[in-house]
């Protein structure tokens, strides 16, 4: 069972890549630089639930297992900063789940379900950012997990910054999947942090 846990942030990111790439290339005139990655899952969307279940849920699963395998493994001594943080970036995970279970309805982006899966959406980084800040505090002064104490406080300021400023600077497919980018690298340095 420890080694599934070990893998469950790279598969993450294998699935989530594999995935988009594959559906993308199968939807015709599907962008990767211009269309957001939920139009693979949208409503009338051919494939459609396929992406929503691979894409989102099943990366969604693997993130999650992944930060319950961080939460398992904290330092006895662990304060609720740490705590905290891992339970948030658990929460994020099960937030980037939803969106494949709330997929949005192209048709109308302001109806219930496209504002749900935006709710989805904006669960999986408001959780994320915080939730990976208190990580790195938590982890402050502790020499085996210095690597992911830092990797926490970037991952959390780049999502930051890519889901609040680079839409302006960048076509916004592009900065969408910089912040997943983040996200899923974040995780596979969770996995491949230090064990008992």
């Amino acid at each position: 069972m420890s080694a599934a846990w070990r893998w469950s942030g790279p598969a993450a990111a294998m699935v989530f890549v594999a995935v988009l790439v594959g559906f993308g290339l199968a939807l015709s005139g599907y962008s990767q630089v211009f269309h957001p990655v939920a139009v693979l899952g949208a409503k009338g969307v051919p494939h459609a639930l396929g992406f929503n279940v691979l894409g989102f849920v099943l990366t969604g699963a693997l993130a999650a297992a992944a930060a319950l395998d961080l939460r398992r493994r904290l330092p006895e001594d662990a304060g609720w900063p740490l705590r905290v943080g891992a339970q948030l970036t658990l929460l994020s995970a099960l937030g980037f789940a939803a969106m494949g279970l709330l997929p949005l309805d192209p048709e109308d982006l302001d109806n219930p379900a496209s504002s749900l899966h935006a709710t989805a959406w904006m669960l999986w980084w408001v959780a994320f950012v915080p939730g990976a800040l208190l990580v790195a505090r938590g982890l402050r002064g502790r020499p085996a997990w210095r690597l992911l104490a830092r990797a926490s406080a970037v991952a959390a300021l780049l999502v930051l910054f890519v889901t609040l400023l680079a839409v302006e600077l960048m076509p916004a497919g592009v900065a969408q999947r910089l912040g997943y980018a983040v996200w899923l690298g974040w995780l596979w340095m969770v996995s491949r942090s230090p064990r008992a």
